[in-house]
C-alpha cells in the first residue's frame, strides 16, 4: 500500500487510493450487492468510515480523515457515483438485514460509513435512507461522537 498521506494539489486527500483499490473489483462488488450477499473483501474502500474507528492497517489506510475528505469523496467523479450506486443497490434488497447481506463486522462498517456520508449530505439522502432501512434511523454513535469532537 502506498502512503495515505501522499497528498498532491490535484488529490489533496489521496483519493486515488480508493480508485486503485476499486478498479479490479468494482464489478464483483456490484454483483455481490445485487445478489444480497457479500463474499469478498472490499468494505474498507467501497464504504469507507472515519479514520480511527478501525484498528487494522487496512482500516487506517482507507480511513476518511473527516467531513472535508468525505465531501471530496462524494464530489469525486468516480467515487461519489459509485458510493451512491452501491448504497442504492443495498436499498433495493428486501427482507434481509445489513448483517445478513454483509456479515459482521461489515454491517457495523456500513453503519459508520452511512453515518459519515449522511452527515455531509442533504437530509433524505441515500445515506439517510440506508440508516432508516438497516439501522432504525439511528446514526452510529462512535462516528457521530468523532464528528462532533472535530466540529
Amino acid at each position: 500500500m502506498d502512503s495515505p498521506n501522499r497528498h498532491t494539489l490535484d488529490d489533496p486527500f489521496h483519493l486515488g487510493r480508493f480508485v486503485r483499490a476499486q478498479a479490479p473489483v468494482y464489478d464483483q462488488v456490484l454483483d455481490e450487492l445485487r445478489h444480497g450477499h457479500k463474499e469478498t473483501h472490499w468494505m474498507w474502500f467501497v464504504f469507507p468510515q472515519l479514520d480511527g474507528l478501525g484498528a487494522s492497517p487496512t482500516s487506517k489506510f482507507y480511513g476518511i480523515s473527516g467531513p472535508d475528505e468525505a465531501r471530496a469523496y462524494l464530489k469525486h467523479a468516480l467515487l461519489g457515483p459509485r458510493l451512491i450506486e452501491c448504497a442504492s443497490t443495498l436499498l433495493q434488497i428486501e427482507g434481509r438485514s445489513a448483517r445478513d447481506i454483509l456479515g459482521t463486522p461489515d454491517d457495523l462498517k456500513l453503519h459508520s460509513s452511512a453515518t459519515l456520508f449522511a452527515s455531509v449530505s442533504p437530509t433524505g439522502s441515500v445515506f439517510d435512507r440506508l440508516l432508516d432501512k438497516y439501522f432504525g434511523g439511528q446514526r452510529d454513535g462512535r462516528t457521530s461522537e468523532s464528528l462532533a469532537a472535530d466540529a
